[in-house]
């Protein structure tokens, strides 16, 4: 009596597994594109300025999104006024905004807000100071005291809090995280591949030592 050995054909499964690999790579969510981030401004961040200039420029990473609204920025005086002269103009990755060049001596805080090239917004704040202002009197500064402090004056001096300047995050590190995503996405899928074409050889092979093995019909 002659006996067939079953065997599920491998072609099926190779290419089943090919295709999932496939469908893992392309409906993946790809990694978020980094904001456009203040690369330089003018003043620039703690900077210290006789007086107030005619426009404060701010320099991004990349060519900004233009529209109604897209664009802020504020500039306030140590008193709280605004020394903002209209609105700002954006030009490439380039914002101006115009100033009244006038105001006194003192920290000058400015907020802006933009919609980064991606579409999303994005917004910071920093603060320059102004030594002379508009009165052509310098800022007063605290006088020199000759009294050493105490022991126990100095255990009790609270920390400075004066702010420090943030590092924006390097655009190339997320290029880099996406670049490696997709390298070791299409590793999987060629190595899928290779194993389906194993497979359905393997398989082929298995088949044609089945088929000589078995003893014809007499």
């Amino acid at each position: 009596m002659k006996t067939k050995a079953l065997r599920h054909p491998a072609a099926p499964i190779a290419l089943a597994a090919t295709l999932l690999a496939a469908f893992f790579v392309l409906l993946s969510p790809l990694p978020a594109s980094a904001h456009d981030a203040l690369v330089s401004s003018s003043p620039s961040a703690d900077e210290v300025i006789e007086t107030v200039p005619t426009d404060l420029t701010l320099t991004f990473s990349a060519k900004l999104i233009e529209g109604e609204g897209a664009t802020e920025v504020v500039v306030t005086a140590p008193d709280g006024t605004s020394v903002a002269d209209g609105a700002a103009t954006v030009e490439g990755a380039i914002v101006t905004q115009p100033l009244t060049a006038k105001g006194p001596a003192g920290e000058y805080h400015v907020i802006w807000k933009v919609v980064s090239s991606d579409g999303h917004p994005t917004s910071g704040e920093y603060s320059f100071t102004v030594t002379v202002g508009d009165s052509g009197t310098a800022s007063p500064t605290a006088a020199p005291t000759s009294a050493a402090p105490t022991p126990e004056q100095s255990a009790t001096t609270e920390p400075s809090t004066a702010p420090t300047a943030t590092t924006a995050p390097d655009p190339e590190d997320a290029d880099g995280g996406s670049a490696w995503i997709w390298i070791v996405s299409i590793l999987g899928v060629l190595v899928a591949a290779g194993a389906g074409t194993w497979l359905a050889l393997r398989g082929r092979g298995g088949r044609s030592a089945t088929d000589s093995d078995t003893p014809s019909e007499r």
